[in-house]
């Protein structure tokens, strides 16, 4: 562990609603100073509450939380002085320019009046959004919103970043530029990042170590290539004829295991290479079966094995 003081610690971390409704349940984990962090899950899986409790705007039920070394109950202002956020939905004042956007945060972090004029300038070049940074902001494109709230997220220079979704809804092209951005950043001011996702390819480009969480709690923790090696080397999928599948392999002598089934369709990691001889044994057989496919394995995978259901939806 690196230290602390640049880092997040969570133990034993609970919230329930009003009504009952339990949101966290025993949730824990640490981020080392500098590390890029991801909680990866579905809609409704607690990620969002975890990092509101973290930024200090949802009160924990119960739980030991500290963010760069400050506990967020006991010390939340110096909590939220050494940390930044991008929210899902944006919170920029769109009848501003994005320079009046970003000179009222400073404002409101108390910058001196040089240093903050000296950082715009430089996050203005670094984010790319020269051309529009004196233009209203309900003018700017989805792109151009995003970088213009990292920028301002970033702008007192945290020691910890929060991105919650900070890709959600936009195009394919915008999302990996931002991915560039970040990482980035992130080389550069060697700040802490702690990203909650569902996208997939997201969390493996921009993570160090991910929790895959459901239902409020934190179901497998570790690097994305480690949470990958679990499954195996590739993932046969196999559409139609699932219940017989396994048996015609195993009279075959393929090893199977670790089965996991979605409707209709069928999926065997291997370990051991197997997976041609899996496909050539399918295709002899006479088995009614629409469709068959080798591939690398996803970290959707990972969370089919461990739930039973898609991070896709």
């Amino acid at each position: 562990m690196k230290n602390e003081t640049g880092g997040v610690r969570v133990q034993g971390l609970a919230k329930k609603y009003r009504g009952g409704v339990e949101a966290l349940r025993d949730v824990s984990f640490r981020v080392g100073s500098g590390e890029a962090f991801g909680l990866l899950g579905p809609n409704g899986a607690g990620k969002t509450t975890t990092i509101g409790v973290l930024t200090t705007t949802v009160r924990p039920t119960a739980g030991e939380i500290e963010v760069g070394g400050f506990d967020v109950a006991r010390q939340a202002i110096d909590a939220r002085r050494v940390s930044g956020i991008v929210f899902q939905d944006s919170v920029l004042d769109r009848g501003l320019s994005g320079r009046a956007n970003l000179t009222l945060h400073a404002r409101l972090w108390r910058m001196p009046r040089d240093r903050a004029r000296a950082r715009i300038d430089e996050l203005t070049e670094v984010m790319g959004i020269g051309e529009v940074i004196d233009r209203p902001v309900r003018t700017y494109s989805g792109g151009q919103r995003r970088r213009l709230e990292i920028a301002r997220a970033v702008l007192a220079e945290p020691r910890v970043l929060f991105l919650d979704e900070p890709t959600v809804g936009l195009d394919p092209t915008i999302r990996h530029e931002l991915w560039s951005l970040i990482g980035d950043l992130r080389a550069r001011d060697g700040m802490t990042l702690v990203l909650t996702t569902h996208y997939l390819e997201e969390a493996e480009r921009l993570c160090e170590r991910i929790a895959i969480m459901d239902r409020g709690r934190v179901i497998a923790m570790d690097t994305p290539a480690a949470l990958l090696s679990r499954l195996g080397e590739e993932m046969l999928e196999v559409d139609g004829a699932s219940e017989l599948v396994t048996q015609l392999l195993g009279d075959r002598g393929i090893i199977v295991a670790d089965v996991f089934r979605i409707g209709s369709t069928i999926t065997v990691p291997f370990r051991n290479g197997d997976g041609d001889a899996a496909v050539r044994a399918l295709r002899d057989s006479s088995l009614p079966i629409r469709s068959i496919s080798v591939r690398r394995p996803t970290l959707d995978d990972v969370y089919l094995r461990l739930t039973g259901a898609s991070l896709k939806g």
